[in-house]
């Protein structure tokens, strides 16, 4: 996967190696986010493109070697986002969304949280998912399906918090501080929701 960013800011150096590539030390994410460690690498001979692909159980992101390290750094984030979201649209079945749900309900919730079963629904046009904890049964929306994996992990965990705290006071909230990326993946669906507010601007007549 590969983008051109926008063009390098005037005044930034780097160093560069003798075979016109530099390498820096993999980093790896927080805990239980379910990312794999990232190494960047710089090379003298890329302009412009930023690519980044897996490789094993890392994630390797290619980056002009004079790029800043603040640019690097949102760069990083805009290609893992990229890739999430590419390979979220290889979309799971129900079974395996509930051995999912599952997985994460003993990583964040300690196993409490015990789903029979999980599946997509496209009647839920208002809402991100729902569940109804007397069956232990939850619904996410096929709108979902193609947004990056922490975003369907958020809704995933926020619903089976519903299955042991049926409303949003700080008792839910408390459990949901267990998953690491709950505020970005809530900035996220306020983005979407926001951008689906918007009004369309009409389209160019064909002549």
């Amino acid at each position: 996967m590969s983008v051109n960013p926008p063009p390098r800011l005037a005044g930034e150096t780097s160093s560069r190696s003798a075979g016109g590539q530099q390498r820096s030390a993999p980093r790896h994410p927080p805990r239980g986010s379910g990312t794999s460690a990232v190494e960047v690498r710089r090379s003298a001979r890329r302009s412009r493109t930023v690519s980044a692909y897996r490789e094993g159980n890392r994630t390797i992101v290619l980056i002009p070697a004079r790029m800043s390290e603040a640019e690097e750094q949102r760069w990083v984030g805009v290609m893992l986002d990229k890739l999430a979201a590419q390979e979220s649209k290889r979309v799971i079945g129900d079974a395996q969304l509930t051995e999912r749900a599952q997985r994460l309900s003993t990583q964040y919730l300690d196993g409490r949280a015990r789903p029979t079963s999980v599946r997509w629904v496209t009647n839920q046009n208002t809402r991100w998912g729902s569940c109804t904890p007397a069956e232990g049964s939850i619904r996410l929306s096929h709108r979902l399906q193609g947004m990056p994996e922490y975003v369907v992990d958020y809704v995933l965990v926020h619903e089976l918090a519903h299955l042991l705290v049926p409303g949003h006071g700080p008792r839910f909230w408390r459990l949901m501080e267990a998953y690491p990326r709950t505020e970005r993946a809530r900035g996220y669906l306020e983005g979407v929701v926001s951008a689906d507010r918007l009004p369309h601007l009409p389209t160019a007549r064909e002549e």
